[in-house]
């Protein structure tokens, strides 16, 4: 089953149980599916774009909560929240800290990464690995961090 499927499907079910907001979260994450197809791509939607609209959604989602929060509006960042781990429920099941880490340590081990200078090496081969199942940034902070600094 497509994500867009199973999109759709508890699109009908939130429908029937009157859930307006978990419907309306779903039609915001249906609209770039079907905006992927109808752009005449000649790439087919794959797991992988599923991810990658999937991801791009969560990550607009944190950082509209950062902003709300600075801003003060704590009802904004309570709805963004919510949506957040609506669309939390289509994404693979993200890595611990600690998995990330070790993953980073056996892409240092392999490159012979050893300082700062080495991020460029060592960034790249991490986040292909992660794709989809961690932040980001938090894998730019780790690597800093176990590479000994700031670059």
């Amino acid at each position: 089953m497509t994500l867009k499927e199973k999109i759709s499907m508890q699109m009908k079910q939130a429908m029937k149980s009157g859930d307006k907001f978990r419907l309306e979260t779903l039609r915001t994450l249906l609209a770039p599916l079907i905006e992927f197809e109808k752009r005449g791509s000649s790439t087919p939607m794959t797991p992988e774009n599923e991810t990658a609209v999937m991801t791009g959604a969560a990550k607009r989602r944190k950082e509209s909560i950062e902003l709300f929060a600075k801003g003060g509006r704590q009802d904004l960042v309570d709805q963004e929240t919510r949506e957040l781990a609506i669309i939390q429920e289509f994404l693979p099941k993200q890595m611990s800290e600690d998995e990330i880490a070790a993953l980073i340590r056996k892409v240092m081990a392999e490159t012979s990464a050893a300082s700062p200078a080495d991020f460029g090496k060592v960034m790249p081969l991490v986040m292909k690995e992660a794709k989809g199942k961690a932040d980001g940034k938090l894998v730019q902070e780790m690597v800093r961090k176990l590479l000994g600094g700031a670059q």
